[in-house]
């Protein structure tokens, strides 16, 4: 095990939750090999994609009894990507609107944008973000902005109020942290470790309790704000990356799971996708009278994927600078229609 990675791990998790993610999750060949106490980027998102994966497994008890499985036959869990939705709108208090709340954190770890996708039924935009250090082994991101201008002024109104209290967990100290590992990076594992929790913190809820009526207002509108609204920027989901995801799909239904009743498949035919529906949660509102209120509804869930080779030449940038053309590799794209059939996971809860 990289002792760079494990000693990250160790001092957020500690043991025993440490060597249960270790024995689940499939980490890259690249890591065999390291510097002592230097921590590289590709390193610490490694360990920032399995921290946030940890989490999930707490908060969607199917994907964990899954894991669980997987565990139990010997195999290990290839996480291929987790995805998360932001606002892009001023007015959020501390926090930076959009997306740059979080590419502030992914470009200092290594990604490079790799693919933008119009999600027009939704009124969103979502774009993928790989690791360029090891792009077919470290987790991908996708990032999802909602557009409230597109929606009408008294859901504008809501969102406001519903954000408007929303706090920016980045330290001065861990943004000059990112600072330095964009520069040259690395950093030093007392530094990295110091970074790694306040990372994590990013991907959860910046703001706070807001009322039921203006839930009701922005879930009449836009199932997807609706679930910013309780769960922010934690992990919409995680996915695993399986050699059939077809064979999969059938499996969790013959054993009676709530999984998507079909496969999506994208217009290339390489990227298919199938997901568990949310789990519930339980979250506080303030009602009409003013009181605390605890009412169900969607969070996170738990997605699977197969992506085939592909050989032709790459269209666009090509996101591992010392890759060849002509070399067959792993099909790291998405596609918009799979992509809004699967965020609906969280509407059909």
């Amino acid at each position: 095990m990289n002792h760079n990675i494990k000693a990250l791990l160790m001092h957020v998790l500690g043991d025993v939750q440490y060597q249960d993610l270790v024995n689940l999750m499939h980490i890259s060949p690249q890591f065999r090999m390291w510097e002592e106490g230097v921590i590289t980027r590709a390193e610490l998102a490694q360990a920032l994609n399995m921290l946030l994966f940890a989490g999930i497994l707490e908060r969607v008890p199917i994907g964990r009894a899954y894991t669980q499985e997987v565990v139990g036959r010997g195999a290990k869990v290839m996480l291929d990507h987790g995805a998360l939705r932001t606002v892009r709108w001023l007015g959020l208090g501390a926090l930076p609107p959009g997306e740059a709340a979080i590419t502030r954190i992914l470009k200092p770890l290594g990604y490079r944008l790799n693919g933008v996708f119009p999600l027009d039924r939704l009124k969103m935009t979502g774009r993928s973000y790989v690791q360029v250090d090891d792009p077919e082994n470290i987790s991908q991101f996708f990032v999802s902005e909602l557009h409230p201008e597109r929606f009408s002024p008294a859901f504008q109104d809501a969102v406001t109020r519903v954000l408007a209290d929303s706090t920016d967990p980045l330290s001065p100290a861990a943004l000059s942290m990112l600072h330095e590992l964009e520069r040259d990076g690395r950093l030093s594992l007392v530094q990295a470790q110091i970074l790694l929790a306040n990372l994590r913190d990013c991907f959860e809820r910046q703001h706070g309790i807001f009322s039921e009526n203006d839930y009701e207002i922005l879930l009449a509108e836009s199932a997807e704000m609706a679930w910013i609204a309780t769960e922010g920027n934690a992990f919409n989901h995680a996915t695993d990356r399986v050699v059939d995801v077809f064979a999969v799909n059938e499996e969790q239904k013959r054993l009676g799971r709530p999984i998507k009743a079909e496969v999506e498949v994208s217009a290339s035919g390489r990227v298919k996708q199938t997901a568990f529906k949310a789990d519930m949660v339980t979250r506080q509102m303030i009602n009409a009278d003013g009181f605390l209120i605890e009412r169900q509804v969607p969070g996170s869930f738990y997605e699977f994927i197969t992506r085939d080779v592909i050989a032709e030449g790459m269209n666009g940038e090509n996101y591992q600078n010392n890759q060849q053309n002509n070399k067959p590799r792993l099909d790291l794209g998405f596609d918009t229609s799979n992509a809004q059939a699967i965020f609906k996971m969280t509407a059909n809860a």
